[in-house]
């Protein structure tokens, strides 16, 4: 049944109090709102995702494709799951396979107007630095001057900051970067790298600083839950707060952002609104799951955490609040749905990852 009582400003009708599959669950994440739908009709040209097969380019595309249908939408990436690609394409998105570390390929891709990208490494990156540093500088290096033409919406993360004092609600886009680890360093080297090409060419863009996106087969609360559920004791210490957002909020905002291109490019933060105890999370997730929390350490008085006021100004209060994702987390868990079986490693606080 669903929930009457709150409204999702993404898609319109009320919120579900479950998914019975993850094709339910996709749909869902591709529902656009009409604030959505109607600022993509403001927005004028074509849509081309850029490192499209990860955990969230697949239902942007969707999303992108549902939000504006008469623009084309082009999904590029390796595609080194090609069932990927094939459900992208049954939803209608056109794809393109292409290594974006090749010049060549960059610029035979078809210039729209439109940029979202969304390529770059993370999790592998300790043992592999080169690579982390050839995806997340010489590739953004390669599209900026491929597509300064157009506007360029650039995935980042809030890892760029340093840990923030959980009392003081965030960094904020004013506050200094400060790195810790190469992963890190190599995203603000990304930015700085778009920055260039921006002031360079004078192309219009957003550099895209997300803390954590929720879907119910990864996320923080994911990472949480299945944990908790294998009988696994929450270790506080080396992070206790965070903070988190429904992965079709974050798209959508994505998306919206092309409206609100600057030039130069700069920097927002994209997340919800709550700095989120650990802690609080664990005992209202083993509230719902039936379970009795298992936590220990001592919280740290520091952590990775963002202040997206700049972006609630813009966009609004996120449609799809804490609680909800609480309840679709644990009840998806204990049922033994799916999950990517990709961590989030929220927990790592020197930036290995």
């Amino acid at each position: 049944m669903p929930r009457s009582d709150m409204q999702t400003g993404q898609a319109g009708p009320s919120l579900p109090d479950r998914f019975e599959t993850p094709e339910a669950l996709d749909e869902f994440l591709s529902l656009p709102g009409e604030d959505l739908v109607r600022d993509m009709k403001d927005v004028e040209g074509d849509i081309i995702i850029l490192g499209a097969s990860g955990k969230m380019g697949p239902t942007l595309a969707r999303l992108a494709r549902n939000a504006a249908p008469g623009k084309r939408v082009v999904a590029v990436a390796r595609f080194s799951e090609p069932e990927s690609r094939q459900r992208m394409e049954d939803w209608g998105i056109e794809t393109i396979q292409a290594d974006l570390l090749d010049e060549r390929q960059v610029n035979a891709l078809p210039k729209l107007e439109n940029v979202l990208f969304m390529a770059g490494m993370k999790f592998g990156a300790s043992g592999n630095q080169p690579l982390t540093w050839a995806m997340n500088t010489y590739c953004p290096a390669l599209v900026a001057s491929a597509f300064r033409a157009s506007r360029i919406v650039a995935f980042s993360t809030g890892n760029v900051y340093p840990l923030i004092d959980v009392t003081r609600q965030g960094a904020t886009e004013d506050t200094p970067p400060g790195p810790r680890g190469e992963y890190a360093q190599s995203c603000l080297g990304r930015e700085r790298i778009f920055e260039h090409f921006s002031r360079q060419h004078g192309t219009p863009g957003r550099l895209y600083r997300l803390n954590y996106a929720i879907d119910l087969r990864y996320g923080v609360l994911h990472d949480l839950a299945t944990r908790l559920k294998g009988g696994q004791t929450i270790d506080l210490a080396p992070m206790a707060h965070v903070n988190v957002i429904w992965q079709g909020d974050a798209n959508a905002q994505a998306l919206r952002l092309l409206k609100h291109c600057t030039a130069p490019t700069s920097p927002i933060n994209v997340s919800g609104p709550e700095t989120l105890s650990v802690r609080w999370l664990v005992e209202e997730l083993c509230e719902r799951m039936g379970i009795a929390p298992r936590l220990t350490g001592e919280e740290p008085s520091s952590a990775w955490l963002s202040n997206s006021a700049s972006a609630a100004k813009l966009f609004g209060y996120p449609s799809v609040p804490v609680s909800v994702m609480l309840d679709w987390v644990a009840e998806w868990v204990m049922r033994d749905m799916p999950s990517l079986n990709k961590p989030t490693k929220y927990e790592v606080r020197d930036g290995g990852f």
